[in-house]
C-alpha cells in the first residue's frame, strides 16, 4: 500500500502527459508503458512510433552575461519575470547542456516551455560563447550556477541537466540542497563511488591523448552520430562542435571527462529525482549506469525510443512531455522522494 501510494503521482503525471499529446494535433504516442515489476523498480518505456515533429514556435531570449573573474559566462533567459511569476519559484527552470554543447541542444525545450516557466540556459564554462575560461572543474562551475541565480533573484530551481550538463546539477545540488526543487537527468552519470570499477577511472583519465588520435572530420562525426539517431540530432551536434578547433575540442572533452573523478563522491540528492536516457544511447556506459541508479535508489528512470545520447534532439516532443509532467509535480509538491 505504501509502495502504491507513492506511485500515485508519478502515474498521474504520466497521465497527463497522454491527454496533452491528445490536445496536439493528435500527435499522440502509440502507447505509453507503464511497468512496475517489483516494489522497488519503477521504469517508463516510451514506445511512441516515429512521427513529425511539433511544429516550435522560437521564444525570444535575453542575452545575458557575468564575470566572477575566470571569464565571462554567458546565459539566455525568457519567460515570466520573477514579479509576474507565481509564488511557486519552481517556475524557474535552468537547462544545463552537456559536454561540448551549447544553449542551442535545448532549442526545443526553451522554445516550447518560454510562455509558462521562466527559462533559463546558458553556455556552459568553456563552451560556446563562454570562452576564454580558466579552471574548470565542476564544482567551480556549480558556484557560476549559484551566481546567476542571485544575478536573477531566482531562490529556487528546476535542473535539467543533460550528459555533463546533469554532472553540474549534482554538484550544485551537493552545495545548495535548498536550493533545487527537482532534478531531471538525460544521459547522464551518478556521483557515487560505488557504480565505476578502476578500469572505467582509468580510461577516463586516457582521453588526453585518445581523441587526439582520430583525424579531425572523422572525430566530428563520431561524436555526432554517438548523440543523435536521427538526422536532426546529428545536424545538431555538429553545428555546436563548429565553435571548437580539433585542439579544443580534445583539451575540453579531456577536462569534462577526467573533470568528473574528482567529484565522484556519495551524494544524497534530497530532491525529486527523475532519469531519462535514449534507448540507443552508446555513449560509454550510460545506459548500464542509469539502470543502476535506477535500481539502487529508486528513482523513475525513462527510456525513449529512436533516441540516442541526445534525446531530447531526437525526440523532443517525447521528452518535452516527461519535463511537463515532472514540473507540474514540483509545483504540485506531490513527487514522492527517495533519500
Amino acid at each position: 500500500m505504501a509502495t502504491e501510494r507513492l506511485l500515485k503521482p508519478i502515474q498521474e503525471s504520466y497521465n497527463k502527459m497522454e491527454a496533452i499529446y491528445e490536445d496536439n494535433a493528435n500527435n499522440r504516442p502509440d502507447s505509453l508503458l507503464f511497468h512496475k515489476p517489483n516494489n522497488s523498480d519503477w521504469l517508463f518505456v516510451s514506445e511512441r512510433a516515429p512521427g513529425r515533429r511539433w511544429e516550435q514556435r522560437m521564444e525570444s531570449m535575453t542575452e545575458k552575461k557575468i564575470n566572477s573573474g575566470r571569464g565571462f559566462v554567458h546565459y539566455w533567459t525568457a519567460g515570466p519575470s520573477p514579479e509576474k511569476a507565481s509564488s511557486r519559484e519552481a517556475q524557474a527552470v535552468f537547462f544545463l547542456p552537456g559536454l561540448t554543447a551549447n544553449h542551442h541542444l535545448f532549442d526545443f525545450q526553451t522554445a516550447h516551455f518560454a510562455s509558462r516557466f521562466r527559462v533559463l540556459v546558458w553556455d556552459a564554462p568553456a563552451h560556446g560563447k563562454s570562452r576564454p575560461y580558466s579552471c574548470f572543474s565542476y564544482s567551480i562551475l556549480a558556484e557560476e550556477l549559484r551566481a546567476i541565480l542571485a544575478a536573477e533573484g531566482i531562490g529556487h530551481v528546476v535542473l535539467i541537466g543533460q550528459s555533463a550538463g546533469g554532472f553540474v546539477a549534482q554538484s550544485f545540488a551537493a552545495k545548495y540542497p535548498d536550493m533545487v526543487t527537482g532534478m531531471l537527468l538525460i544521459g547522464t552519470c551518478p556521483y557515487g563511488p560505488a557504480y565505476y570499477s578502476g578500469s572505467d577511472l582509468f580510461w577516463l583519465k586516457q582521453t588526453k591523448w585518445m581523441f587526439r588520435l582520430f583525424p579531425d572530420r572523422i572525430l566530428r562525426h563520431s561524436m555526432a552520430r554517438m548523440c543523435g539517431a536521427s538526422d536532426a540530432g546529428r545536424k545538431n551536434m555538429l553545428q555546436m562542435l563548429a565553435d571548437y578547433d580539433k585542439k579544443e575540442l580534445c583539451r575540453l572533452m579531456y577536462l569534462g571527462l577526467a573533470g568528473f573523478i574528482p567529484e565522484i563522491r556519495d551524494t544524497r540528492l534530497s530532491c525529486p529525482v527523475w532519469l531519462l536516457v535514449g534507448a540507443r544511447d552508446r555513449t560509454g556506459k550510460v545506459r548500464k549506469y542509469n539502470d543502476l541508479w535506477h535500481q539502487r535508489e529508486g528513482y523513475p528512470l525513462f527510456l525513449i525510443k529512436n533516441a540516442a545520447h541526445n534525446a531530447n534532439v531526437d525526440q523532443p516532443e517525447e521528452v518535452n512531455q516527461i519535463i511537463e509532467g515532472f514540473l507540474e509535480g514540483c509545483m504540485a509538491g506531490d513527487l514522492p522522494l527517495f533519500v
